[in-house]
């Protein structure tokens, strides 16, 4: 039988080279099956310990002579510009924060991160950066830790989520930075979560209340109280008065902290004998029709109106507490603890009933609050107490000898571990929770605040 002639070997190169390019052809025409990527954000602008100013409502010029002299290594020069920026401004914690990382220079340092949302609410970002700066500032001024003493690490997040996790990633890849405190936002906190988890980096939120944030990880964990805690403290208020027993509850719908609010008040209304309307209110839509949400509440049956918006949109529960006209009794979620409330809302939210972490009255004997006066010239909000204490939780444990990452985790885990700060004893659950109780506050006329009301404590 006679073979085939096989083809001649320049058939097999054009063969192999239609495979190549068609091959080619496809790698690059064919869409990656991979979610988009965010666009990437930079992070030299959004972090700084001293180099950069991020807060600018507070930029006076010795400040911006100071962060001058700290980015060319001059920290003496630096340190006399921040003193002198804070004479102007004893308030403002990013300069006190500079003026103690300075104190420091190039010199050995525990270091942590702590990341606020300066862009998108430049109020709430400076509360958590007070109580950060004056623990920072209490245990520098007393010898640091063995000598060793504190410097921070300030980044601007937003409260959003893309931004979070790029800082999230910058804090981890620095091997310098021991543990983290953030962040605000639950949303921001929960999309944060599985990097510092991956990472194997402690972050500690002290204002993040849902529920979900409990043990997301083993490197997770909070010193606000959570959503549950708040929940049930104001429903037990709600229904011991007796006025009000059947509420209608607003809430922004993009935000993770008040969702998991207004899940955990309805249970809490029901269980305690009271009832909750169907009241279809969201909080989010800029184009809310605030007239049409009080009708309808009432409409529904409602006695009262619960307001629980996220935090850097304040001025839509406003809106609604203005339409309201004292209509119905009003409470509110403790996104609502803000100088904004006060400024804005006036008297239409005179009354008003918040579930908070911490007040100034809180604990009799506690000496947080009154070096807080000294050291800012007034008052702290819950956030700043809080912060304060996440702050003493990172500073107790190194005391302890917890100098690694790794540490520092398994000490916070440790079911004896605890802390004495400005909300009582700090201890922790194995979710990552903290044991905090919750504050019952009322907004009323006070001559002691500059808008003309103030949030003054109420008996439970």
């Amino acid at each position: 039988m006679k073979k085939k002639k096989a083809p001649p070997p320049i058939v097999f190169i054009i063969l192999f080279l239609l495979l190549g390019i068609g091959m080619y052809w496809w790698l690059t025409h064919q869409k990656p099956n991979i979610p988009d990527l965010p666009e990437r954000i930079s992070m030299p602008e959004r972090i700084s310990n001293g180099a950069r100013i991020l807060v600018t409502a507070s930029a006076t010029s010795e400040k911006q002579e100071g962060v001058k002299a700290f980015a060319s290594g001059d920290y003496k020069t630096a340190h006399a510009k921040f003193e002198a920026s804070l004479q102007k401004y004893p308030n403002d914690p990013e300069t006190l924060i500079y003026l103690n990382n300075a104190r420091i220079g190039n010199k050995n340092a525990f270091k942590i991160g702590v990341s606020v949302p300066i862009g998108s609410n430049v109020n709430i970002a400076q509360e958590v950066l007070r109580g950060v700066a004056q623990a920072q500032n209490e245990v520098n001024r007393n010898s640091g830790i063995d000598g060793v003493l504190l410097q921070v690490e300030i980044a601007n997040d937003d409260n959003d989520p893309t931004i979070v996790q790029q800082v999230a990633t910058e804090f981890v890849k620095d091997p310098g930075i021991l543990a983290v405190i953030g962040h605000n936002a639950s949303n921001a906190s929960i999309a944060a979560a599985p990097v510092y988890q991956q990472g194997s980096l402690v972050a500690i939120s002290p204002t993040s209340a849902a529920d979900n944030l409990s043990g997301i990880g083993s490197y997770i964990f909070r010193t606000g109280s959570k959503n549950q805690v708040l929940a049930e403290t104001l429903a037990r208020y709600i229904i011991k008065r007796g006025r009000q027993t059947k509420i209608a509850i607003c809430v922004d719908s993009k935000s993770t902290d008040n969702a998991s609010f207004k899940a955990d008040l309805t249970k809490a209304m029901v269980d305690a004998g009271g009832k909750v309307t169907s009241t279809d209110c969201d909080l989010f839509p800029s184009d809310l029709n605030p007239t049409a949400l009080i009708s309808q509440a009432i409409r529904d049956g409602a006695d009262s109106l619960v307001l629980a918006p996220h935090v850097d949109r304040i001025n839509q529960a406003v809106k609604v507490a203005q339409a309201n006209h004292g209509q119905l009794a009003l409470f509110g979620s403790l996104s609502l603890y803000t100088f904004q409330t006060l400024k804005e809302g006036q008297a239409d939210v005179s009354g008003m009933v918040l579930a908070v972490p911490w007040h100034p009255t809180a604990i009799p004997g506690n000496l947080f609050p009154s070096n807080a006066v000294r050291l800012w010239g007034g008052a702290v909000s819950w956030r700043s107490a809080t912060a304060y204490d996440s702050t003493q939780v990172i500073i107790t444990a190194l005391k302890l000898g917890n100098t690694s990452r790794d540490k520092l985790q398994k000490a916070l885990s440790s079911p004896g571990f605890s802390v004495n700060g400005a909300t009582g004893t700090i201890e922790f659950l194995p979710e990552g929770d903290s044991k905090g109780a919750a504050v019952l506050v009322k907004v009323q006329p006070s001559s002691q605040s500059n808008t003309g009301y103030d949030f003054v404590p109420v008996s439970p």
